[in-house]
């Protein structure tokens, strides 16, 4: 199954930047499309960014487009997230996950989460 651990959350205040980064172990996702979701309190987890399985085809929300940035790095079986001019609303526990295609990953194609790391953006 493999297990996919989140660092990198904290408290920014609006307009800053955090990097996160979801290791994966246990086995190899090279070959899967990642991806990242977010909840807030009270609100559905949504889908963030994701790449394909080489890194590329890289999909955004309309709400982080141009902020934020996921990439990966097979070798280290590691995937990122850039997240730039951070606002108040992105505040939400980040979750990482793995999806059971390699070209594409959403809500109900995921196979693997991890359990999250909280990011907090103060006005």
């Amino acid at each position: 199954q493999g297990q996919l651990v989140e660092s990198g959350g904290g408290l920014v205040q609006a307009g800053g930047s955090l990097r996160l980064s979801c290791s994966a172990s246990g086995r190899r996702f090279s070959n899967n499309a990642m991806g990242w979701f977010r909840q807030a309190p009270g609100k559905e987890r949504e889908f963030v960014g994701s790449t394909d399985w080489r890194g590329g085809n890289a999909r955004y929300a309309d709400s982080v487009k141009g902020r934020f940035t996921a990439s990966r790095d097979n070798a280290k079986n590691t995937l990122y997230l850039q997240m730039d001019s951070l606002k108040p609303e992105d505040t939400a526990t980040y979750f990482c996950a793995a999806s059971r295609h390699s070209a594409a990953i959403s809500i109900s194609t995921v196979t693997s989460w991890g359990k999250g790391t909280l990011v907090t953006v103060s006005s």
